[in-house]
């Protein structure tokens, strides 16, 4: 299977290099099975369709979390090609099943300890089958500085992907715990809310019923 990305990135209004975190290190306790292993109807997977997003949406590198099943999550990544492209590093949090804000603490100081340092990262999570390329590029194309915070909305409900500057990372760690991700750190400060309800619904799937 080749990869879901193309070579060819659309490109966004950003002032310096933008990283991805993608966040896929849970155990898809309603969904019945770790969500890292969902495939498409046209049998790609959601690992391999999330990285080529924020890829062709305008990410210079792509930060892969994983946690439970990490070794079947790899064989995927393996599979569509990914595992050989020097964009894509894998990061597994061994606290995975303390929730989200554990996965993305691991993504974010991934990022701290790269030897080139990102402006911003733009995190998203695995399980958002219709969150596409033109998704990224529209929350790329204005301020998007070390500074930054802005997030995707549907129809005024905010949602994923969410841009973090560089300079909130800290702040980021430091209050992400449980499920919660940087939700309580992005309440109390000014976000860039960038409306994408036009380009898809931004929903997660959590139960088989919830797959397309």
């Amino acid at each position: 299977m080749t990869k879901a990305s193309s070579d060819d990135p659309v490109s966004g209004s950003v002032t310096g290099p933008v990283a991805g975190v993608l966040l896929a290190a849970g155990a898809g306790r309603r969904m019945g099975f770790p969500k890292s292993q969902l495939r498409h109807g046209d049998g790609v997977s959601y690992l391999d369709r999330a990285v080529g997003v924020l890829l062709d949406g305008g990410c210079a590198t792509v930060t892969v979390v994983l946690g439970a099943s990490a070794d079947v999550a790899v064989d995927l990544l393996d599979e569509a090609g990914w595992s050989a492209d020097h964009r894509v590093s894998v990061v597994v949090a061994t606290d995975w099943d303390e929730g989200m804000g554990a996965s993305l603490r691991h993504g974010l100081t991934a990022l701290s300890e790269a030897y080139l340092e990102p402006d911003a990262a733009v995190v998203t999570l695995v399980d958002l089958p219709d969150v596409t390329v033109e998704v990224v590029a529209r929350l790329l194309d204005g301020p998007v500085g070390p500074d930054a915070l802005a997030r995707a909305s549907y129809r005024g409900e905010a949602g994923h992907p969410v841009v973090l500057g560089r300079e909130h990372w800290a702040g980021v760690v430091d209050v992400a715990a449980d499920d919660l991700g940087a939700r309580e750190y992005l309440a109390s400060r000014p976000v860039r809310l960038v409306e994408c309800a036009d380009l898809a619904t931004g929903r997660d799937v959590d139960h088989p019923s919830d797959l397309p």
